[in-house]
């Protein structure tokens, strides 16, 4: 009964907020989104402002949404990403074992009024 009949004593300790000066660290986007998706579902999408790229493996949420904001200039409302895993299936002509290639896909919701040009 000793163990729980001891006083802990508590020490407070204060955490140093560490500041950068104020000044955005710049970082290179250029990686981040590597092309717009042109296919007939995009298409459509993009009439209700919801447009689709394929992004890098290592890409995140907040990295494709500051792709957008540098390179087209418009906030994004909401973003979705998509892995889309590589499979392996048999060709019906060559009949031999092929290998679809995976990809990461990001939609980019914009608010009303907002567009991109991707042509």
């Amino acid at each position: 009964m000793a163990l729980f009949s001891q006083k802990k004593t508590t020490t407070k300790k204060e955490k140093k907020a560490v500041s950068t000066g104020g000044a955005d660290v710049a970082r290179d986007l250029s990686f981040v989104l590597r092309s717009p998706r042109i296919t007939e579902k995009a298409m459509k999408m993009n009439e209700r402002n919801i447009y689709s790229f394929e992004v890098a493996r290592s890409a995140s949420k907040f990295d494709v949404r500051e792709a957008v904001k540098t390179f087209y200039g418009v906030t994004p409302v909401r973003i979705n990403i998509v892995n889309k895993s590589p499979r392996q299936f048999k060709s019906r002509s060559k009949g031999r074992v092929m290998t679809q290639h995976g990809m990461k896909k990001a939609y980019v919701y914009l608010k009303k009024g907002d567009s991109i040009s991707l042509i």
